[in-house]
């Protein structure tokens, strides 16, 4: 038994030893967990904030482990707190490196170690000998070092370091190190690498008004060209143009003529309608392109397909649906190819589905994200699904391997299998699964899964300049919304965790997944909802992109996301250093350009009246655009609201050419649908929202 064991602490040394060393110094905690972002008031002991790998409940214990120590000497307690401490920071995974078993405390600077000076500290690096002058004649009760000594064992070990080590080279030679290009080392404080990049946040960002439409997606012509393909919730799809920056022109679109309507099968309600749009990567010789959408198998036969809930994956199909389990499955969840006539000179889509790629029953009328996007490396169409919907996830379905809900899924869309082998194989439709998704690993896992435990995944997006950085912000229930890297066969942790935080549902028919069960990959970024200041009095979270035009030069290279209503600014998140996967992000303030097309329609003109934030979306100049519900923006540079960036350069712009009137509003807005379940509803065309709160936010 001892043997086996012992086999097995080698064996996950080793793994943590390979996975640690060729981290570069990406960051990561001791669980391999990537780190999150600690509230505004950070850690009550440690003191750390930002992005952080303890909780509260560990900060709690160390602060216990702390106090046992007794420690006499003001001097060497400060000291030996920072290192008890060093759990906590984001580089704690390496900090606390393994060769033949994990370490009690972690890697200290050490001078007499040479160290790159690209990669050095930022802090003193002689902590080391720092830490044997001021505690190696105090005596320290239940000491970490006692764990670190040459015997391996407490035997012998008295309460002095000095008990053990004779000296300060010995006491380090056996815990200090330099930070280099493959290690980072503690020297008493969060680790910060030299040569990192500028992270001071923006000021704020400026808007200008293009259209008073409401859409839900964007999607950029793969011509190169300033079109771009929009659509709205009830089922419509335009091709439109985009103005150039500058030119004071308003969007070019024709309401009264959509490239494509399917409001006829589209079923449109709160949370219901036409989710996603994605144009084949080679769309400019085949036209294929894809739209998600539900779709009411009473209403439209059509619809009809297998049910989420059933023996598969432990749910009772009878007791479940909108009538109590009189019509389970009632509303589904699609996906539809469709063709476009490349030879006719405006390219005219043909309106008859070509295939139906993807079609499945939902249990509930909420949190089935809908999102489809292409991947720009592998050119695989990627599925964003929620749970399902009703609170908390009741059925567990997130953690099920099995269920298709709260998952990211993966299909090849190019190799198209006969009805025979989609039989056969349990395919929800017409799609191959591609051979390298996770399933191949993991035989526990459905073979269309790419990554799990999401509730609500609401706008992902791949980097234009880093394709395998794909980041999904998913919507919380209670407490906290999220932003995560999203990798091959990850967790992400819904319903065991919401964002960083336990989760305990009210009700578990579906069963319950412990939380020493799973691996979740926690958040990079994210926000608790007592962060927010807004009159709705609840958060939602909307995704965005990397920015990654030179209009804004202070917002490049930083992620932009926001919250459903707004809440008074944009979030912007800061990788730092960049590839590091180390993120801080801030709420920032958003403006009005002075010299908007179209006025941005609050009585300060200054301030924006956006509405709800739907989405964010790209064009082909690279430019972002936020998609609201009371029209479509972009955003411009800082310096047309007065917003202060010492990368820009000002140049005197010509006064804007006057414009025809701009299009009225959209009479198919597109609705706050998608996030807190029953409750949430639309009473009318203009924004006004009543939210019912029955929700235990119990932790």
């Amino acid at each position: 038994m001892r043997g086996s064991l012992a086999m097995k602490m080698v064996l996950l040394s080793l793994l943590l030893s390979l996975l640690v060393h060729c981290s570069a110094s990406y960051p990561l905690c001791t669980d391999l967990r990537a780190p999150f972002n600690a509230d505004n008031a950070g850690l009550a002991f440690c003191r750390y904030n930002g992005s952080i790998c303890c909780n509260s409940s560990q900060d709690l214990q160390l602060q216990k482990q702390f106090k046992a120590m007794n420690v006499s000497d003001p001097g060497c307690a400060s000291l030996l707190k920072s290192v008890l401490c060093a759990r906590c920071d984001p580089f704690s995974g390496e900090l606390y490196q393994v060769e033949q078993a994990p370490r009690a405390v972690p890697v200290l600077c050490n001078s007499s170690v040479s160290a790159n000076s690209t990669r050095s500290q930022l802090y003193i690096l002689d902590f080391c000998s720092n830490l044997w002058d001021k505690c190696h004649n105090t005596s320290i009760l239940n000491s970490p070092f006692a764990f670190e000594s040459k015997a391996k064992t407490t035997a012998g070990f008295g309460s002095r370091i000095s008990d053990s080590w004779s000296s300060a080279a010995e006491f380090c030679n056996e815990f200090g190190g330099a930070s280099d290009n493959t290690s980072v080392c503690f020297s008493g404080g969060p680790v910060k690498l030299a040569g990192a990049e500028n992270s001071s946040t923006p000021s704020g960002v400026c808007l200008e008004k293009l259209g008073n439409g409401s859409y839900l997606n964007m999607v950029a012509h793969s011509d190169g060209s300033n079109r771009v393909f929009l659509s709205n919730q009830p089922g419509k799809i335009w091709l439109a143009t985009i103005p150039k920056q500058g030119s004071g022109e308003i969007l070019g679109i024709n309401e009264s003529s959509p490239f494509l309507d399917l409001t006829d099968e589209v079923h449109f309600e709160s949370e219901l309608g036409m989710m996603g749009l994605a144009l084949h990567p080679n769309y400019q010789n085949n036209g294929r392109f894809f739209v998600s959408f539900n779709c009411d198998k009473v209403k439209w036969p059509e619809c009809s397909g297998r049910c989420s809930c059933n023996s598969d994956v432990g749910c009772d199909p009878s007791k479940i649906g909108p009538d109590n389990g009189a019509n389970p499955c009632q509303y589904h969840s699609v996906i539809s190819e469709f063709t476009t006539n490349q030879s006719s000179p405006s390219g005219t889509v043909i309106p008859k589905e070509v295939r139906r790629i993807f079609t499945m029953g939902l249990p509930f009328s909420a949190h089935h994200g809908g999102q489809i996007l292409f991947g720009p490396k592998d050119g695989y169409l990627y599925f964003m699904m929620g749970d399902g919907g009703s609170i908390g996830d009741p059925y567990n379905f997130s953690q099920n391997r099995k269920s298709l809900l709260g998952k990211i899924m993966r299909l090849d869309v190019d190799n198209l299998p006969n009805s025979t082998m989609i039989s056969k194989s349990g395919l929800w439709g017409n799609y191959s699964v591609p051979e390298d998704n996770p399933f191949s690993v993991d035989k526990e896992l459905a073979s269309e899964i790419w990554a799990l435990g999401f509730r609500n995944p609401w706008r992902c997006s791949f980097d234009l300049e880093r394709p395998s950085y794909f980041l999904c912000a998913d919507v919380g229930q209670d407490l906290y919304e999220e932003v995560n890297i999203v990798t091959k066969g990850g967790n992400y942790g819904w319903r065991v965790y919401e964002g960083p935080i336990l989760y305990h549902p009210p009700q578990n028919p579906g069963g319950n997944t412990s939380a020493s069960s799973i691996k979740p990959i926690f958040p990079v970024m994210g926000y608790n909802h007592s962060q927010l200041q807004n009159p709705q009095g609840s958060a939602s979270i909307t995704g965005g992109y990397f920015y990654r035009s030179m209009v804004d030069p202070c917002l490049y290279g930083r992620y932009m996301y926001a919250d459903l209503y707004g809440s008074g600014g944009i979030w912007v998140g800061t990788e730092n250093p960049e590839n590091s996967g180390n993120f801080t992000s801030a709420q920032v303030p958003y403006g009005c350009a002075k010299d908007s097309p179209i006025q941005c329609g609050a009585e300060d003109e200054s301030l924006p009246a956006l509405g709800a934030i739907f989405s964010f979306g790209q064009d082909n100049s690279k430019d972002t655009f936020v998609l609201t519900s009371s029209g479509l923006y972009r955003i411009v540079s800082p310096s047309r609201c007065n917003f202060a960036c010492s990368k820009e350069t000002v140049t005197p712009r010509s006064p804007p050419a006057s414009n025809p009137p701009p299009p009225p509003p959209s009479t198919s807005m597109a609705m706050p649908w998608r996030h807190r379940g029953p409750g949430f509803s639309l009473l009318s065309p203009v924004i006004s929202y009543i939210f019912l709160f029955g929700m235990c936010c119990n932790l």
